[in-house]
């Protein structure tokens, strides 16, 4: 049959800005996760701008520490997004966690050896938030909005901070030049 609906207005899709902490903000909620366990996940997120999907599926040899690199792999829309930065102080806090906790398979495993649960993660970072008496409601991917957005006042190009995002399109990195400090200090 022959489309009749020509008429319809389609809606218009809301394009919300990204929430991001300020460098000291993030600073502050790492200073305040106790847990040397719980500060690897905190910092991860942030220092490599990971997804909390692919934070609960690095592996062990995922962790380059010979070329300061992370592997993601099965990134969202299941392809390996190839490699993020690897922080020097987060390397440190990664070798006492790991000889503390000896994970098996997973960087980071539950209680039962299986993969960390990513509403562990939120509460984590919850928690971490409000002892750092923050009031945001501070969630994991805040975090990954942070790190480009900080990559981005510091002078890294777009093009780099895709990569390191997993990103397929400039179009959707190009958001965070709405809330760069730096896009508002040049006007």
């Amino acid at each position: 049959m022959p489309n009749r609906f020509y008429e319809i207005e389609r809606p218009i899709k809301e394009h919300k800005l990204p929430k991001v902490l300020s460098k000291e903000e993030v600073l502050t909620i790492i200073d305040h996760t106790n847990n040397i366990k719980h500060r690897c996940i905190v910092s991860l997120l942030y220092s490599a701008g990971l997804r909390r999907s692919e934070l609960i599926n690095l592996k062990i040899p995922d962790i380059d520490s010979k070329r300061m690199l992370i592997r993601v792999e099965d990134a969202k829309g299941n392809k390996d997004r190839c490699y993020s930065l690897l922080s020097n102080t987060v390397l440190q806090d990664l070798r006492r966690y790991y000889l503390q906790y000896k994970p098996q398979k997973y960087l980071f495993e539950g209680p039962h050896k299986e993969k960390y649960s990513s509403t562990s993660i939120a509460s984590i970072i919850k928690n971490s938030a409000e002892k750092a008496g923050i009031k945001k409601n501070v969630t994991p991917h805040m975090l990954r909005h942070s790190f480009a957005t900080h990559l981005l006042e510091n002078g890294t190009d777009l093009r780099n901070i895709q990569a390191l995002m997993g990103r397929n399109s400039l179009k959707t990195t190009e958001i965070y030049t709405h809330v760069a400090a730096t896009s508002f200090n040049k006007v």
